[in-house]
């Protein structure tokens, strides 16, 4: 694209002459003498324009300036980025420049556009940060330049380089918090039940010398008489099990409290407790997969479980991109549809927005599934139920909705505990809590062995 504007220069050297040939006339000047002045001074204008545009032209024809982009692999949902544009001058002209970086609607900026000079034969590295604020692909596109001419009578624009594609994937922060908590053994700092592995279980892991406290029981008696000292059996929590999220897409996840947060909405913090649980699960030797349902036809994502250091990122890449649409979900088909693809018994978490109407769906679909797999319900209760609950009542209003918060979070606490029944595995938590509970409910799991 190229486009010439008159510089600002060029504006007030006409709006100057504008001046002085009305001052002329209002003095008495004779309108032909100020005509001629005129038509010469535009005249020499004209002139001077055209010499500059021919030799800005030219020299943009010899060497023009072009960009190179240090992109990163991808992008977390609200997390700051600081993205790298160099441009590079190769010619022997300096050049005053205007640059503007077209990014995606979905990401929010700060440091751009940047005003420059451009010495010649050189280049410049110039940083912008961005904030992502929605999962998926987003498209940076090309570069829009500003370019002073030579002499500076106008600006030439022009748009360089080629659009880039990058990927913003939920927010990682938990699983790297966890892993880092994990090697600590400070995992209680954000809710997490941890519990002494030594003589749990009842996969064999290894033999190691008897300690005060072990069990008797777990003596191996035919190494203790080959090493001449107490040698005891160590055993882990059961591997090679399976854990597969049925991911509830439908309209019932699109709720959204409209507070912007490094989490993101309802439904990407459901997909931070997916990967938190996942990365867990992988740990501990498990498989994981998913299922989602109540996508728009034709949507519906299936990852078969695997294990392995890789299957987390295949996971995300699977699923960053998916969004609620406003579909009804049907319970008892996305059941259905689990049982024919896993016949392997699996712990089953079915990640909802539970209402108390969706009793009658739910309930079939939890009976079916549970005939061959242990079945965790996993709920998210509005974070403004609440909130209105326990404001202070300072006006009438107020007490209506109190009233009204307390009587629809009863209901749909009542209607969620006929659905579970006793389960003690199920849960219905806020957002910001659903990814601790996950996994202390796996932990449980695993240290009962249900399974």
């Amino acid at each position: 694209m190229r486009q010439i504007i008159p510089s600002r220069n060029t504006v007030l050297a006409l709006a100057a002459a504008a001046a002085v040939c009305a001052i002329a006339l209002a003095v008495g000047a004779p309108l032909a003498n100020v005509a001629l002045a005129a038509a010469v001074a535009v005249g020499l204008g004209v002139a001077w324009v055209a010499v500059d545009m021919w030799r800005t032209l030219d020299a943009w024809r010899r060497h023009p300036l072009h960009t190179v982009r240090a992109l990163p692999d991808a992008l977390a949902l609200g997390v700051p980025r600081a993205l790298q544009l160099t441009l590079v001058n190769d010619g022997p002209l300096a050049w005053g420049v205007d640059l503007f970086d077209e990014v995606d609607a979905r990401l929010d900026f700060e440091g751009l556009p940047q005003h420059l000079q451009l010495p010649a034969g050189k280049k410049l590295e110039l940083r912008y940060t961005v904030t992502p604020r929605q999962r998926g692909p987003v498209e940076l596109g090309a570069t829009q330049l500003r370019l002073r001419s030579r002499g500076g009578s106008f600006e030439l624009l022009r748009t360089i380089g080629t659009g880039q594609r990058l990927h913003v994937y939920p927010n990682f922060a938990a699983v790297a918090r966890y892993a880092w908590l994990a090697g600590d053994r400070r995992l209680a700092q954000i809710g997490i039940k941890t519990y002494p592995k030594r003589g749990m279980g009842t996969d064999f892991k290894q033999l190691s010398d008897y300690k005060v406290g072990d069990p008797i029981r777990h003596i191996d008696w035919k190494a203790t008489l080959r090493h001449q000292r107490p040698i005891v059996r160590e055993f882990q929590d059961e591997r090679d099990q399976c854990v597969i999220f049925l991911l509830d897409c439908g309209r019932r996840m699109r709720a959204d409290e409209g507070v912007a947060s490094v989490d993101g909405s309802h439904f990407d913090q459901a997909l931070n407790a997916l990967m938190l649980l996942s990365y867990v699960a992988l740990k501990e030797g498990d498989e994981v997969g998913a299922l989602t349902f109540g996508n728009a036809p034709g949507q519906q994502r299936r990852f078969a479980p695997r294990k392995g250091g890789a299957t987390l990122n295949a996971l995300m890449a699977r699923l960053y991109d998916i969004e609620p649409s406003a579909t009804h979900s049907d319970y008892l088909m996305a059941a259905q549809d689990l049982l024919r693809a896993q016949h392997k018994r699996a712990l089953v978490i079915v990640l909802t927005n539970f209402r108390d109407e969706d009793a009658a769906e739910l309930t079939p679909a939890l009976k079916l599934l549970r005939t061959r797999h242990l079945v965790l319900v996993a709920s998210l209760r509005e974070r403004v139920l609440r909130e209105l609950s326990t404001q202070a009542i300072t006006q009438d209003r107020h007490a209506i909705e109190v009233a009204g918060a307390h009587l629809f979070s009863q209901a749909r606490s009542d209607a969620f505990q006929r659905v579970v029944g006793h389960d003690a595995l199920s849960v219905d938590v806020e957002p910001a809590q659903l990814a601790v509970s996950l996994v202390n409910r796996y932990h449980a799991v695993k240290r009962a062995g249900l399974l």
